[in-house]
């Protein structure tokens, strides 16, 4: 009787004791994993503090410190500079239009792509998606880009901007295998109840799809905001510039008029105007982030489980 009753009892005692060593141990991970994430958020963060506060700081501050969070006096002649001009206002509409109407063709386009070709059934689909994928390693180049889209009348368009780019090949892969994921059975049950394909993808694919068209469409309005180099090579009329394009003049005149000594008054230092660039620049993304966040992740994740 007090054999029984003890070995129920040291065993007790031995999974308490591993318990408890199991909770040190988490506790010891935790700590050592809150460092390591706020030492990498601080090495993120400090640079855009920088940046964020050298656009504040006066000529003579710029000059002493080469370092600068909070400025010791503030100054907002580097953003009066930027605004002074509507041209600035009409050049974040046209990035704008470009993000937005960009980011709904090329999700429209990817997901429709990426859910046919997920399918097992569909003949064919090893040959495309091995030419989709191929295009991540090898592309036509600049100059033959150029000719396409010189031959499709689209120089001077902001459509230049969006369909050579409407759908990347990274994108399609991860959303692909996201629909992967989603069982047969509830397309099967939606077709029993009379729902075509593309009623199906609207209805019941999509909706169940929110993170990996939140995490896309993050990817996607991110590379439409910051498009320069398509800008640059087919849009001529200066009307018709992205917000990055304007913001690289302002840097240059800048610049340039800084070099003559008898300006320096009238235009900020070029340092000053190149970290305002840069706020501006960033902060509309910044502040769409934290609205889909908590799709990224998931999004992100869920498409680089399956290749």
């Amino acid at each position: 009787m007090s054999k029984s009753t003890a070995a129920p009892t040291s065993s007790r005692q031995a999974k308490q004791a591993g318990a408890r060593r199991q909770t040190t141990g988490m506790r010891v991970f935790q700590v050592v994993n809150g460092i390591v994430l706020v030492t990498f958020a601080l090495i993120c963060v400090l640079p855009f503090l920088n940046v964020l506060g050298s656009s504040f700081a006066t000529p003579g501050e710029l000059a002493t410190r080469s370092f600068i969070i909070v400025p010791y006096e503030f100054t907002l002649d580097a953003y009066k500079y930027i605004l002074s001009t509507s041209t600035i206002f009409r050049a974040m509409g046209v990035s704008l239009f470009v993000t937005i109407v960009g980011t709904f063709v090329s999700l429209l386009l990817t997901a429709l792509m990426a859910y046919a070709l997920s399918k097992r059934y569909l003949r064919g689909r090893r040959v495309i998606n091995f030419l989709v994928v191929f295009t991540m390693l090898f592309s036509g180049g600049m100059i033959p880009t150029f000719i396409v889209v010189q031959s499709l009348g689209l120089i001077d368009s902001l459509w230049a901007l969006i369909l050579p780019v409407a759908i990347n090949a990274f994108n399609f892969v991860i959303m692909r295998s996201f629909f992967q994921a989603i069982p047969d059975s509830l397309e099967e049950a939606a077709r029993i109840d009379g729902c075509s394909d593309l009623g199906t993808f609207f209805r019941i694919v999509l909706p169940l799809s929110l993170a990996s068209i939140a995490t896309i469409g993050l990817f996607y309005a991110v590379g439409y905001w910051n498009t320069y180099q398509n800008a640059i090579l087919y849009i001529n009329d200066s009307t018709k510039w992205p917000i990055q394009v304007l913001l690289r003049q302002i840097v240059i005149v800048a610049s340039g008029m800084n070099a003559d000594a008898s300006a320096v008054d009238v235009v900020p230092p070029a340092q000053s105007v190149k970290m305002a660039v840069i706020v501006v620049a960033t902060l509309p993304m910044l502040l769409v982030y934290p609205f889909i966040q908590r799709y990224f992740v998931k999004g992100a994740l869920i498409g680089s489980v399956k290749g």
